[in-house]
């Protein structure tokens, strides 16, 4: 580009300024240019002088992909505008700066001065001063073309062209003040040149010609430790954000300062101040001759990504710098322990001038044994250029004498892929300030150490950013979901992501989605994890193969585990151990780096390596039917005992007595552990054909379910399996798990389904002779019916109850009916009745230990005495109440105890208390049932205290007798109840 010579001073001349915001001038008076749409087309004709552009060229130019729509035709207005603002008075179009040439458009310079093709005359005067050794010509042309810039060129002008050459341009100049800096280092001048440089490179922190510049500056200022921090610092932020180390020129700088090379560094003699003579070895040394430094590492991997907090554990200062570091990593196969140690390795480097050694000891190799003890001692002592003892057999010798050759040097020594601690204690050398970093599958427990980390595998944004790095690509929102969807089921494992990444690699988008439908077939994704040499299955293999036989059946049998998360009672149901084995058993996986300890006694396999333990478990077809027996039965225990129907509830199925739990509390403790994963269970005991237990699971939870309040999950389960009953060994579960659905419903309120599953479930039980299922169709029936106020036909189901019970001699369930009968005559307003048959339930729930009973019963209780105007007995008997229903952790009954332990208060006259109780009842509804307050106010099953107001109201007992005639009603049914305690005792006590 041409500026027409020097700059006129003519009133005439017309000035253009492209390195700033885009302005021009006539005889130095300021030119309207127009808006930025114009800007941008003069921009794309004064930054191809000479040439002509096309009016697509410029369309596109200027526009992108968001053109007008005239399309071109806009071209031929715009230029028509600049003619005007641009050419001469009087000027013609053959004289304009703007030329119309085949259809397209040219800028002619003419007599025009364009800041730009003056910058790049100055910086071609300067590179061929340069090429004369005319330095100080070179810098000062360098500085006049420096100067130019105004701050960003084409500072807000639109369009793709503009941005491009902003780029451009924006490079350019870094590229002109690399070049004057770099004379300037030539000449000596390097104490103006530092501070410069400082300010680049930190506004460009990953600019590595900037940083070797700055490397060689505060080398030729004597400051050589600063030298080699700029380059510590650079290198960590490139690895850390970039996931790459420094080209070869930010080495070979850095090497060079470490060397005092300067010839090296600037290929001629230095205009320099005195050199400081080189620091004298230390006194072990000072004897000894001269070797070679060597650094062994290995090349960094590629794409290294993540793992900030453990590169800093890892390049941490050592807390005693007299003695020797040692930081171990473990982690499974595949997981990146070599490329995490080796890149803290080359971060670390330079602290230990006397070299950098590395020993791949082959622990877990199936190709190659691990190499003894003493072999490695020797190819250690000849990489110091010791060789006293090199020729013994002896450990302890050679143990001695390696400590003896490192006493007085300070070595970076990594040991990769170490069986165990005994493998790695005769190597560890003696210099103080040394570092040692060890990598291994196991925890190296016998090993003392200063840092221990256990890698696990990248989190999914990592491995999202590692596989993108590998795969490439357009970047698209379909192929970042594509990338995401591959990372999560690679278990964003190192390993498994770089062989998924090669094998995508320049491949098209069907490609990635193809292998993510294979790697979602747990069937096939071991396999298409394989490359060549490299296969996730191969590296899991040589750790089960390592195992001793008792933890290899037990990696097997957790492969099988229906949830994610375990426990040991688990694996000890499964393979029939006690606790303690299994706990012990455990232990050892976790130090195996195979099983993962998620907290004080839960454990889980990451995902691939349970693809691969049940892959494994699949070769013992008869050891996989007995650990899934095992494991089914220990959740059919797990949630019947954690239930409050009572000991005789659960009649079929796997015997009473057999449960590894003390109580209820601990079984219901045991249930919480394992969380939301309680439906999966259901659902795995399915796909694996063992419905009788899927039922029998899902019969024993619902009662812990709805409780807590989990009706999704409890109808979840429910819905699961009922479509299922069948083809159930156990009939007696085809009634009994639609009573269950028809008790789910009414509890939300939803009566108008409840009532036909009830009615077939007691249509089926009374076919079936079963008179349990039979009473527990008619009690839920009795119980919507009076929540509904058809308190008559309540009496009737009641009344059939009443009569099955006292031929059950079942004292759970007859304690149910005494407090039902008792709720009865409650809502008569029989106050006499209804405490005697709450006191007698009361007995009876004690003695069967039944928990919940109790609390609901409980509840009536009070209920009954803030009727019979009592509010000081009432709040004793609720606070019980509130005791056992924090214990079971059920929310309803914790709600509707509250709001009548507010009544209470109230009725005391303590109205502050009052208001907090019912805030807290409140609270409870709203934060522990995530808005389904109203289904846990109607959720009345055995507790017909129907609280729809917390506060108290007595709503539902006026509704229960407001009914036509209500007099000779109430009558009538108290007759009936009447009836029922004349004709039923139990244990010889009368209602």
């Amino acid at each position: 580009m041409s500026s027409t010579g020097g700059v006129s001073t003519g009133v005439r001349q017309l000035r253009l300024a492209l390195l700033g915001p885009l302005q021009g001038w006539r005889g130095g008076i300021p030119l309207e240019l127009g808006p930025v749409r114009e800007q941008a087309l003069l921009a794309a004709l004064l930054l191809r002088p000479g040439v002509t552009a096309s009016r697509q060229q410029l369309l596109d130019g200027v526009w992108g992909t968001e053109q007008p729509g005239t399309g071109a035709k806009v071209i031929p207005v715009y230029v028509h505008r600049l003619r005007r603002c641009l050419d001469g008075p009087g000027n013609g179009p053959a004289e304009s700066v703007i030329v119309t040439d085949r259809g397209g458009y040219r800028f002619v310079p003419r007599d025009v001065w364009v800041d730009a093709a003056r910058m790049e005359e100055f910086a071609a005067e300067a590179s061929s001063a340069r090429g004369c050794g005319d330095l100080d010509t070179a810098v000062d042309a360098w500085s006049k073309a420096l100067e130019l810039f105004r701050g960003e060129p084409l500072a807000g002008i639109p369009g793709p062209f503009a941005q491009g050459e902003r780029l451009r341009l924006t490079e350019y100049r870094l590229a002109l003040l690399q070049d004057k800096l770099g004379c300037e280092l030539r000449l000596g001048r390097h104490a103006a040149a530092v501070g410069e440089l400082f300010a680049l490179t930190e506004a460009h922190p990953y600019h590595e010609a900037l940083a070797a510049l700055l490397i060689r500056a505060l080398y030729v200022g004597n400051r050589q430790a600063d030298a080699l921090d700029v380059y510590a610092k650079v290198r960590r932020r490139l690895v850390r954000d970039q996931g790459a180390e420094p080209g070869p020129e930010l080495r070979q700088t850095h090497e060079a300062v470490l060397r005092r090379d300067d010839a090296l560094l600037f290929g001629t003699a230095v205009r320099q101040q005195s050199r400081p003579a080189p620091a004298r070895p230390p006194a072990g040394r000072r004897n000894r001759p001269e070797r070679p430094v060597r650094n062994e590492l290995p090349v960094g991997v590629g794409n290294f990504t993540g793992r900030d907090r453990e590169l800093a554990l890892l390049g941490a200062s050592a807390a005693d710098p007299d003695g020797v570091t040692v930081r171990a990593v473990d982690g499974m196969a595949g997981v990146g322990k070599t490329a995490l140690v080796v890149h803290a390795a080359r971060t670390v480097r330079q602290r230990y001038p006397d070299g950098a050694l590395f020993v791949d000891l082959h622990g877990y190799r199936e190709d190659r044994g691990a190499p003894g003890p003493q072999r490695v001692l020797r190819r250690l002592l000849r990489a110091v250029g010791a060789d006293e003892g090199e020729d013994s057999e002896d450990l302890d010798e050679l143990a001695a004498s390696w400590r003896t050759a490192t006493a007085a040097l300070r070595l970076l020594l990594v040991l990769d892929d170490a069986a165990g601690a005994e493998q790695v204690r005769p190597l560890l050398p003696a210099g103080p300030g040394s570092m040692l970093l060890v990598t291994s599958r196991q925890r190296l427990t016998g090993l003392d150490v200063d840092r221990r980390i256990s890698l696990a595998p990248l989190d999914l944004d990592d491995a999202v950013g590692l596989l993108s790095r590998i795969v490439g690509g357009s970047g698209s929102a379909h192929e970042h979901g594509a990338i995401r969807r591959l990372a999560g089921l690679c278990d964003q494992l190192p390993l498994a992501l770089r062989i998924a990444g090669a094998r995508l690699q320049n491949r098209p988008l069907w490609a990635w989605e193809s292998l993510a439908a294979r790697l979602a077939d747990d069937e096939r994704r071991l396999g298409e994890l394989s490359v060549e040499d490299r296969s996730v299955e191969a590296a899991f293999q040589l750790s089960y193969d390592q195992l001793p036989a008792v933890e290899q059946r037990a990696f097997r049998a957790l492969g099988l585990s229906p949830t994610v998360e375990l426990d040991a009672l688990t694996l000890a149901a499964m393979l029939d151990w006690t606790r303690p084995d299994a706990e012990r058993v455990l232990g050892s996986l976790v130090d195996a780096s195979l099983v993962q300890q998620v907290a004080a006694d839960r454990y889980r396999l990451h995902d691939l390596v349970a693809v691969y333990a049940r892959r494994v478990a699949a070769g013992f077809p008869g050891e996989v039917a007995a650990v899934r027996d095992g494991v089914f039965r220990l959740y059919v225990s797990a949630a019947r005992r954690s239930s409050d129907w009572g000991p005789s509830a659960f009649p079929t199925g796997p015997a009473p007595g057999t449960a590894p739990f003390a109580d209820w509390e601990e079984a219901t403790n045991w249930l919480d552990a394992v969380g939301g994963e309680l439906v999966d269970v259901v659902g795995h005991a399915v796909d694996v054909g063992k419905l009788d237990e899927a039922c029998w699971i899902t019969e024993g939870l619902f009662d812990y379910l709805t409780r807590q309040g989990r009706f999704h999950e409890c109808r979840t389960a429910l819905e699961t399996v009922l479509p299922l009953v069948p083809a159930v060994t156990d009939r007696r579960m085809v009634s009994e798990l639609r009573t269950c659905m028809g008790m789910m419903y009414g509890l939300q309120g939803r009566y108008e389904q409840a009532h036909p599953l009830l009615t077939e479930a007691l249509e089926i039980s009374r076919r079936a002779g079963d008179l349990l299922e039979q009473a527990r169709a008619l009690g839920n029936l009795g119980t919507f019916a009076n929540l509904q106020g058809r308190v008559a036909e309540s009496m009737e189901f009641f009344a059939e109850v009443a009569g099955i019970v006292g031929k059950l001699d079942d004292e759970w369930l007859t304690a149910v009916v005494t407090a039902t009968v008792g709720d009865m005559h409650h809502q008569l307003g029989e106050h006499e009745r209804a405490y005697e048959c709450y006191t007698e339930a009361i007995v009876l729930a004690e003695r069967v230990d039944s928990p919940r009973l109790l609390g609901k019963t409980l509840l009536r209780l009070g209920c009954l005495q803030l009727d019979r105007g009592r509010p000081l007995d009432a709040a004793g008997t609720l606070h019980r109440a509130a005791d056992l229903a924090i214990r079971l952790a059920d929310v309803p009954l914790y709600a509707t105890v509250l709001g009548r332990l507010g009544t209470a208060a109230a009725c005391l006259g303590n109205v502050a208390q009052a208001a907090e109780f019912g805030s807290r009842a409140r609270g409870v509804l709203s934060g522990r049932t995530g808005g389904t307050s109203e289904m846990v106010r109607t959720r009345m099953v055995w507790n017909n205290v129907a609280a729809e107001d917390l506060a108290g109201s007595r709503e539902f007992f006026e509704r229960s007798v407001a009914l036509p005639d209500a007099a000779p009603n109430r009558a009538r049914i108290s007759h009936f109840l009447d009836d029922i305690r004349r004709q039923r005792q139990w244990d010889g006590t009368d209602f």
